[in-house]
């Protein structure tokens, strides 16, 4: 009888340690789900502001260097749905411009060979040669020139031609953004869609269905287009992008509620503090 009483009891204590082991097991996937989840979006926030200078693969534009606006942290909306791009393709062609420095190698004669900042007249000092002009031409057509003018004094050159920095084509994405502030171009011109996802992806507060694509004239009367950027980014709808050219402005307002939570804020910001420290200073009466 007593044996059977002990394996009762054995029993008893094997199925109440099972439960409280799933028990633990369930306690500790609710407390680690929650850091996943967390690890995973600031993994995304920062994927989406890494530089594009920094990134391996070709981008199309990359923040300028000179940017005064500070980096905040701020909410973003989530990555749009991938869809197929019909019929859309980014553009690769650049042609140089004012302010692009590029390298010149000449193999085997490094006396031509060296850094060139291009001028505002479009010219690089050529050592030994004179300005060549090169506003205009792709880094392809400047190798053909510069074997051109070195063939008159070396004997089938051996030209390679680099771009070390593209500052000549600039547009700026402001507004409701991640990243807002001036870009400068990797290419003659940008989709909408390409440069708003590079600029951080518009946040929480951002009025997308209102956003303005400003192209400036020399007449002092810019072009002002209404976009539906949620639509676009989020919808799936591509007949809504834009071609960006250098000089384009693109605005993503706030929402109405989000610019009178900001006149606000400022208001009751002291009177909240005041409390506080009234709070503190009678002991929570």
């Amino acid at each position: 009888m007593k044996k059977v009483f002990i394996v009762l009891g054995i029993l008893v204590l094997v199925s109440w340690s099972a439960a409280f082991a799933a028990d633990l097991e369930i306690v500790e996937e609710e407390n680690v789900a929650p850091a996943i989840q967390e690890a995973a979006a600031v993994v995304g926030e920062v994927k989406t502001q890494v530089p594009a200078q920094e990134a391996k693969s070709e981008a199309v534009m990359v923040k300028a260097k000179d940017e005064t606006i500070p980096v905040v942290a701020k909410k973003v909306m989530p990555l749009p749905t991938v869809v197929p791009q019909s019929g859309i393709s980014e553009p690769t062609r650049y042609t140089l411009g004012p302010d692009d420095v590029i390298e010149i190698i000449v193999r085997r004669h490094p006396e031509f060979s060296d850094k060139f900042i291009i001028n505002a007249e479009g010219k690089v000092q050529y050592k030994f040669v004179g300005d060549i002009e090169v506003r205009g031409l792709t880094k392809t057509e400047v190798k053909d020139k510069i074997i051109q003018v070195l063939s008159k004094f070396i004997i089938s050159p051996d030209v390679e031609v680099t771009i070390l920095d593209y500052r000549s084509k600039i547009i700026y994405v402001i507004g409701e953004v991640g990243a807002p502030g001036k870009y400068y171009m990797k290419a003659d011109e940008i989709s909408l869609r390409e440069a708003v996802v590079q600029a951080g992806l518009p946040t929480l507060s951002a009025s997308m269905r209102r956003t303005q694509l400003i192209r400036p004239d020399k007449s002092g009367k810019p072009k002002i287009k209404t976009i539906d950027l949620y639509a676009l980014l989020y919808e799936g709808k591509l007949n809504l992008d834009q071609i960006m050219f250098p000089g384009d402005v693109l605005v993503v307002p706030a929402t109405v509620f989000a610019k009178i939570m900001r006149v606000v804020s400022p208001i009751t910001a002291p009177v909240a503090s005041s409390d506080t420290l009234r709070r503190a200073a009678t002991g929570g009466i």
